[in-house]
């Protein structure tokens, strides 16, 4: 079974760039070579986008083996499959990891546990909630990520199938 996915690398040092592609390429099993073009969002940056087919759970590896790396900004989302949801994963350096469980149009579904938890934290105030409902959304990660998003905008991608 395969699923797709896209990695939008939004910014990166150039230096890093071809480590991202080896480490993508260690997941997928073969070559990756990303259309990396400038960044205007963060001087002296590249940005890239990979669209890919691979089996479930490539989305969360390719996290696992680029999350923590100083200076890259990037997201990833893999479609559903049988027995799978779809996910988001968004990464900052300042805000670390943020991930997700999104629907066919790519909003953020938040379970029933998370939201009754929300609710019981905040049961003195509308702030608290909304707060929560911040955090649970990845508010933080969306709003530092946008200029990186809109700025990328017309960027060209390519596909890739993963083998195995």
């Amino acid at each position: 079974m395969s699923v797709y996915g896209v990695l939008q690398v939004h910014s990166a040092p150039p230096a890093l760039c071809p480590h991202i592609e080896w480490a993508v390429a260690g997941i997928v099993g073969k070559a990756v070579s990303m259309p990396w073009v400038s960044q205007p969002a963060a001087t002296g940056s590249l940005r890239a986008e990979l669209t890919w087919k691979g089996k479930p759970g490539t989305a969360g590896a390719i996290t696992s083996a680029l999350a923590g790396w100083n200076r890259l900004r990037f997201e990833i989302t893999e479609d559903a499959s049988p027995g799978c949801d779809a996910m988001r994963y968004s990464y900052t350096p300042n805000l670390g990891l943020f991930g997700a469980t999104t629907s066919a149009n790519g909003d953020i579904l938040i379970p029933e546990n998370k939201l009754r938890a929300a609710m019981a934290v905040s049961a003195n105030g509308a702030a608290i909630l909304e707060s929560e409902l911040d955090r649970l959304l990845g508010a933080a990660w969306d709003n530092e990520l946008e200029p990186f998003r809109r700025a990328g905008d017309g960027a060209p991608v390519r596909w890739l199938n993963a083998t195995g």
